[in-house]
């Protein structure tokens, strides 16, 4: 799953790639062994996403001490992500200036993904981003919204990972979320932009064998036709 997404960020152009590992990281590090190229940050705690990219922070001192460099921020279980994806995402995130950019998508069964959230007053899918709502937080009127977040970002990492030190734990959890970070710019007023670039088919999670299996054969089906594995449909 992970060289899956390692993959489409190197077909996205990435300079750098750098893997969070934690829990069992020997089998990461093994399946990357005969990769030099790939870095990787530990995270000993299993503190929330946000910990998660702040642990990464020791290999981009000088990203996050200068503006102008772009990093995105992908889930490592995500072996459907494309790399087209992630270059309109990273377009639409230059094209505007934005200091945080979100790729979403719109599900028919948004059932445990944070929803995207925006200004009521105009049409679903049109608002002006207001932001995310992780699926235990929501209410019932945002447990309706079906355009979610299936954790395609694209930060400035010098905004990025000066907003992740103000973030505080989550009440429920005590974790800390990256999902909070769009929010917190917006309240500064700093320009954060969302655009539903993300395929339904690409958001489909792995939390069972069932699921692994159904993912399995959309993803050997892209790689049969595009003639080889990991290769982009």
């Amino acid at each position: 799953m992970v060289r899956a997404v390692v993959d489409a960020c190197r077909g996205a152009g990435c300079r750098r790639i750098i893997l969070v590992v934690g829990y069992k990281q020997e089998l990461v590090r093994e399946a990357f062994a005969d990769d030099p190229t790939v870095e990787f940050a530990v995270q000993d705690q299993q503190l929330g996403t946000g910990h998660a990219v702040q642990c990464a922070r020791p290999l981009l001192e000088r990203e996050a001490a200068e503006p102008g460099h772009d990093v995105f921020v992908l889930a490592g279980d995500g072996p459907l992500i494309r790399a087209a994806t992630l270059r309109a995402l990273l377009d639409r995130h230059r094209s505007t200036g934005a200091l945080a950019t979100l790729a979403t998508s719109v599900v028919d069964d948004p059932s445990g993904y944070g929803r995207i959230v925006r200004d009521p007053m105009f049409p679903p899918g049109v608002g002006r981003f207001v932001g995310i709502v992780e699926h235990k937080d929501a209410t019932p009127e945002q447990l309706a919204i079906r355009e979610v977040n299936p954790s395609y970002y694209c930060f400035d990492a010098q905004a990025l990972f000066a907003t992740l030190a103000r973030v505080t734990p989550n009440a429920a959890s005590g974790e800390y979320y990256v999902t909070d970070v769009p929010g917190l710019l917006l309240a500064e007023g700093r320009r954060v932009e969302v655009i539903d670039a993300v395929p339904p088919e690409d958001v489909l999670s792995i939390n069972t064998p069932e699921q692994l299996a159904a993912v399995d054969v959309i993803y050997r089906s892209r790689s049969q036709t595009s003639g080889g594995a990991g290769a982009e449909p």
